[in-house]
């Protein structure tokens, strides 16, 4: 069960001594792992924005990472109340977050290609998969049922064969012709990402677009 933590909504800005691991949603008032929430600021121009690399400067509001809570968040005026100021909020604010953090997966897709640590079309990803050498799988959200089952049926088979604990992700949260803008090819519906250091940004950040249209719910939960 997650701790509920006393008033302390404002951050002190994206570059401290001892930067936080946890911190307390604005709307819940739940404290949780940063890599669950979003920091918004206030831009210049006094706009709410979302500051999904936790870099931009002035202090942030922490919202959990979920459409419906940043929508509730607008609604209700929580940015209002917790920067304790007048500031402009976007009616499409949770809209637009979620695009956001969807490019934000198509960008770190996109470095995973580049460095040669991802393949794609069926019987490609089918051998990634044989082989192992795959630590995610990805499906076109909008890709056809009958790939999507036979692929998926591989990752349970080789993890049971080799006595693995968990499975390797499996991802669709992206459209088809979002695969093909990151990987620069057309008509992507399946693909593997491979082991390697360019993947796990992208893995953190697909789970965290997921994580945002499916309420907020923890990964495994």
């Amino acid at each position: 069960m997650l701790a509920i933590a006393d008033p302390a909504d404002l951050d002190d800005g994206p570059r401290t001594n001892r930067p936080a691991t946890t911190r307390m949603c604005a709307v819940t008032r739940e404290v949780r792992p940063i890599g669950e929430l979003i920091r918004f600021v206030v831009s210049p121009s006094g706009e709410v924005i979302a500051d999904l690399k936790r870099k931009l400067p002035g202090r942030g509001l922490w919202i959990s990472a979920s459409h419906a809570t940043v929508a509730e968040a607008a609604r209700r005026h929580h940015f209002s109340k917790g920067f304790k100021r007048d500031v402009r909020v976007s009616a499409s604010l949770a809209d637009e977050t979620g695009q956001s953090l969807a490019r934000s997966a198509i960008d770190a897709l996109a470095v995973v290609a580049k460095a040669g640590q991802v393949v794609a079309g069926f019987a490609k990803v089918e051998d990634a998969l044989l082989r192992r050498q795959a630590v995610a799988l990805l499906h076109a959200a909008d890709g056809a049922a009958d790939g999507i089952r036979k692929l998926d049926a591989i990752v349970k088979k080789t993890a049971a064969e080799s006595r693995e604990t968990r499975e390797i992700p499996v991802i669709s949260a992206l459209a088809s012709a979002e695969l093909d803008l990151a990987l620069c090819r057309s008509n992507v519906i399946h693909a593997a990402v491979l082991a390697g250091p360019a993947g796990r940004t992208f893995l953190s950040r697909s789970q965290t677009l997921v994580r945002y249209r499916d309420g907020g719910q923890r990964q495994g939960s």
